[in-house]
């Protein structure tokens, strides 16, 4: 891998792969474009455009880490949601543990970045990434790569995937304990979680290090039936302590924590008893990064804990009203390619006036719908929009938003432009 791989993205030329950045940039180095400090509104950036508040960055890395620390959780937040080694890397300085992926290619990316603990909160029976993986634990003795297993036949697979591969350094894992029926994956009994441990055991290429598993595919998912899910889990933990069932040499992983529910894994991990050996209490919240306007606004454990402090949204869409052709109605250049729609429609918030470059609030403003390039607005009587305005959004779901841009502007309070985010979709 390169010696400062991050140095390298600063030093990656900005041209027509990057939306919405100024023309007049074009063959700068990220670094020199960050430079220059331009203003989101003046400095010659094209709409629409998505931006990221800086100033809610920081205080949302520095919360959660907080939190975990505070409740004696080791951290790994899920990097799906960004897909950003800059912001890998700025919450590994503040104390996570490592960063959790869901597939392959995430775990490829993070690893040409130096990330040195990666949990893959998902089942991996590819031959050809086992094969790749592989080839990354023999050859670097300091990584560590944890990932689930949830049946009989995958453990088999991997371990053949693995001897294939003449695999020198067995695999850790952790048996997935299913959230319950017509959940995700995992294996929905404990006597089903055994039979998996059984399986791993019978292999010379797999290790069994602990337990894990997703709290928020909990059916029907409230206080009660999220703790008492977490409560199996515990004691599913416990009882393969008892059973010696976890390898030698080795501290016990114990898994789970969504953006939705941290707040219960804390409550329930806090009771874990003593076990043979250090238990490892790994949180892998990861949409707290931006935190949104929708559906994390409305079902962060914060608003349960307000004692414990508050996330702020940190997305912005900027987009142009291009066409305004009855009173009632006005349609903007974003569209599906720009927006994360999955959950909630974007949500206009204030309107820059095209002739001033005053702020104003959104009033008599609601984004009715999505083309694939335009933003369908209808207007109250008294809405103020005309156009040319710029109108700024929240938007909902973090994942699906930071997806749709590879280099999105950090942005001041003021509108300084100080640094530019690249992801890897």
């Amino acid at each position: 891998m390169p010696a400062d791989p991050l140095g390298q993205l600063r030093h990656e030329r900005v041209d027509h792969r990057f939306k919405a950045l100024p023309p007049d940039a074009d063959g700068l180095t990220v670094a020199e474009l960050a430079a220059e400090r331009r203003s989101l509104f003046t400095g010659g950036f094209t709409t629409p455009v998505l931006a990221l508040s800086a100033e809610s960055v920081e205080h949302n890395l520095d919360l959660l880490q907080s939190y975990s620390e505070r409740h004696g959780l080791v951290f790994a937040p899920h990097g799906k949601t960004s897909m950003s080694p800059q912001l890998f890397a700025r919450q590994l300085e503040r104390g996570a543990w490592g960063i959790t992926v869901a597939v392959p290619h995430q775990a490829r990316v993070l690893r040409a970045h130096g990330i040195q603990r990666i949990f893959l909160a998902n089942e991996l029976v590819d031959p050809a990434a086992l094969r790749w993986l592989s080839a990354e634990l023999d050859r670097d003795p300091d990584f560590r790569f944890v990932a689930y297993v949830d049946s009989v036949r995958g453990a088999e697979l991997m371990d053949r995937a693995l001897t294939e591969a003449g695999a020198r350094r067995p695999l850790e894992v952790v048996v997935e304990l299913g959230a319950g029926d017509g959940a995700r994956t995992g294996a929905r009994t404990e006597a089903e979680c055994a039979a998996v441990a059984d399986a791993i055991a019978a292999t010379t290429t797999l290790r069994l290090v602990g337990v894990a598993g997703y709290e928020g595919e909990v059916p029907d998912a409230d206080g009660d039936r999220v703790r008492a899910w977490l409560r199996r889990l515990v004691a599913l933990a416990a009882g393969f302590d008892r059973e010696g069932r976890f390898a030698a040499g080795s501290d016990v992983v114990i898994s789970a924590g969504g953006s939705a529910w941290f707040d219960a894994v804390a409550d329930v991990f806090a009771e874990i008893p003593a076990l043979s050996r250090p238990v490892l209490k790994l949180l892998r919240s990861g949409a707290y990064v931006s935190h949104d306007d929708g559906h994390y606004r409305h079902l962060t454990p914060f608003n349960r804990v307000p004692d414990e402090g508050a996330l702020r949204p940190a997305f912005r869409l900027w987009a142009q009203v291009v066409s305004r052709p009855t009173p009632g109605q006005a349609f903007l250049n974003a569209g599906k390619r720009d927006a994360a729609y999955d959950l909630d429609l974007p949500e206009a918030q204030v309107v820059r006036d095209a002739e001033t470059g005053e702020i104003r609030p959104a009033t008599g403003i609601e984004i009715s719908g999505l083309s694939d390039q335009h933003g369908w607005v209808k207007t109250a009587p008294d809405a103020d929009l005309e156009v040319g305005d710029w109108v700024g959004m929240g938007l909902s779901h973090p994942c699906t938003a930071f997806d749709k841009w590879q280099l999105i502007p950090l942005v001041e309070a003021d509108g300084t432009v100080t640094d530019y985010i690249r992801t890897f979709f």
